[in-house]
């Protein structure tokens, strides 16, 4: 194979895996096997990193999936979101559904449940405390369910379980940290 000089390419529209801006890039660069082109790595024209497109049509780095939630006091949480979405963008599902399910944990403790506890028990201290909002709880219990599925059993999980289940940790993060937390920070405004 041989890498060409940077060049004119078919616009591709696709988001940048390193700086999640959708774009339409068609600078880069062409790789030519003896048959023809087989692959293409467009240039980001925000933060100018590279991403891969095969024969296939992959993206390598995958795109970034999910929201950033801002006010999350717990830097496990964090690291535990971005983990669970990061693995989503490198096309691990599995993975990603095994850290929503743990993220629930983490998120009970940090809000002040106690060490040790069966998972069950996080499930409930934030049902008891007021952490699930309205209707909610069936979701938590789609968290358990899938997340016990890729532990506990031997089945692969796909990218439209672990999206799902992204989307729903979005939303109970914002509806425990990230609304409280920009209430705070407009009422110190207010004063």
């Amino acid at each position: 194979m041989e890498w060409q000089n940077a060049m004119s390419l078919p616009s591709k529209t696709y988001n940048c895996g390193y700086c999640g801006n959708a774009l339409a890039s068609n600078f880069g660069y062409r790789v030519i096997d003896g048959g023809g082109v087989v692959g293409r790595i467009y240039i980001c024209h925000y933060c100018y990193s590279p991403t891969y497109f095969g024969k296939s049509g992959v993206q390598h780095p995958g795109a970034p999936y999910g929201k950033k939630v801002e006010h999350i006091d717990s830097e496990d949480v964090v690291v535990l979101y971005d983990e669970a979405k990061d693995c989503i963008k490198a096309g691990n599902p599995t993975a990603s559904v095994l850290c929503s399910r743990k993220l629930l944990m983490h998120i009970a403790v940090s809000k002040g449940a106690r060490n040790g506890l069966s998972f069950i028990e996080y499930v409930e201290f934030l049902a008891a405390k007021g952490y699930i909002p309205p209707d909610g709880e069936a979701w938590v219990d789609h968290i358990r369910t899938k997340g016990n599925e890729a532990n506990h059993e031997i089945k692969i999980m796909n990218r439209s379980d672990a999206e799902e289940l992204i989307n729903f940790l979005e939303m109970l993060l914002k509806f425990i940290y990230e609304f409280p937390g920009k209430l705070k920070v407009n009422k110190s405004a207010d004063k």
